[in-house]
């Protein structure tokens, strides 16, 4: 099991390094994920070259509604890399395995909580890319089963992404279709977000309560390599959650975020602003995937999922759990999101539902599981297809269905 050998400052950083020739969030060229921006920036330059899509209507759906997501995109891209190049993610680990005093069952509660956190601050591809080696370092030193907390990790990745719209970037492209602020965004998402956090959780801990029991040798202490930049990155990552909060636009928020963690590396740490930092690969796949929906769209699919989505919100989230299983969960939100009738945000919640907590039961539902398995893969931790399949057949219905249903109870409109 070719696992990393201890937890200490830097080990996600190392482990990371570890993909063959990563760019920016761990896209590797050897990985499954790889292939995802090729396909999808060819479709896109087709569709276009082609005429299949009109050149002006590419450029406006490319830069109209491409332009702030892919601004967020490469700013918490950025911060990610560099709060993970300054410790906060080991540190955090390391901190939760000595407070939860020995017991794996809380230890697990603990890792459950971090991602969370992350995921909802930093999105879910930093999540299943950054904490996942974390994990699985930690899970090794201390002598426990990888797999219950590696499937905790992408699990949270996808159903902890609700509450923000910087948790995922199909709450961006949501936020900005329906015209929400941030806060209203978030209120209507907060108990379903919570639901699924929820029900994740407890679901894992009954798949996985065998492995769970026991305890544990406390680690000692892993303090940061440097304190400076451990400490401004820190606030850098919670001044996003704030700035976003208070109304501030998420690209302005993280691009704020990316500059300060970029400033004490230039200070403290310059050999460390080394690699590659701009996620290319990822801005490529987006903008791609954009076009193509976008013609898609225009040549029958949106009528054909505006009767299969009718009004009910129910309807929606099937659809939209179904479709992100089937082609990955960014395409289907693009292709399910003029499918609903304009002003209906309740509905288009639910189709967050779908596209957020769903894709679960296909490991390409969204590229963070694709991400997290090659990230599982090269730390010599695989886990079966049928195994990935089975445990998502039993949690994905538990945990939209949950969702869906504080959703409908609580939101009116």
């Amino acid at each position: 099991m070719a696992y990393l050998s201890d937890c200490r400052p830097g080990v996600g950083r190392k482990a990371v390094a570890q993909l063959s020739e990563p760019d920016n969030l761990g896209v590797a060229h050897t990985c499954d994920a790889a292939g995802m921006w090729l396909i999808a920036g060819l479709a896109g330059a087709l569709v276009v070259a082609t005429g299949w899509l009109p050149l002006h209507d590419a450029r406006v759906v490319a830069l109209d509604r491409g332009g702030p997501v892919l601004g967020f995109l490469i700013a918490i891209a950025i911060l990610a890399v560099l709060a993970d190049r300054a410790g906060v993610f080991d540190v955090a680990a390391h901190f939760l395995a000595r407070i939860a005093g020995g017991s794996t069952w809380r230890l697990y509660l603990f890792v459950g909580g971090l991602a969370t956190m992350v995921t909802v601050a930093m999105s879910l591809d930093t999540t299943a890319v950054l904490l996942t080696p974390v994990v699985l370092s930690l899970a090794k030193q201390l002598s426990l089963r990888a797999e219950p907390f590696a499937m905790l990790v992408v699990w949270l990745a996808n159903a902890a992404s609700l509450l923000l719209p910087v948790s995922n970037l199909t709450n961006l492209l949501a936020l900005q279709h329906a015209h929400m602020s941030t806060l209203a965004f978030a209120r209507a998402m907060a108990v379903p977000s919570l639901v699924a956090v929820v029900l994740t959780v407890a679901y894992l801990c009954l798949v996985y309560r065998k492995d769970l029991r026991g305890d544990y040798a406390i680690p000692a202490p892993a303090p940061p390599k440097d304190r400076w930049t451990f400490g401004v990155c820190t606030a850098a990552c919670g001044f996003l959650v704030v700035g976003v909060v208070a109304g501030a636009p998420p690209w302005a928020a993280a691009a704020t975020s990316a500059l300060v963690a970029i400033a004490v590396f230039i200070v403290r740490a310059p050999s460390e602003l080394t690699g590659p930092l701009f996620p290319w690969r990822l801005v490529v796949a987006v903008e791609g995937l954009f076009v193509t929906v976008a013609a898609m769209g225009e040549h029958g699919l949106t009528a054909l999922l505006r009767h299969l989505v009718g009004v009910s919100t129910w309807q929606t989230t099937v659809v939209s759990t179904i479709a992100s299983n089937g082609i990955n969960n960014l395409p289907a939100y693009l292709v399910v999101e003029p499918a609903i009738p304009v002003g209906q945000h309740r509905q288009l919640l639910a189709a967050l539902i779908g596209t957020n907590a769903g894709p679960l039961v296909l490991l390409w539902g969204s590229l963070a599981t694709l991400l997290w398995r090659d990230s599982c893969r090269l730390r010599g931790l695989v886990i079966p297809v049928r195994r990935f399949v089975m445990v998502g057949l039993g949690g994905v219905p538990l945990v939209t269905a949950g969702a869906w249903v504080a959703l409908v109870l609580l939101v009116r409109s």
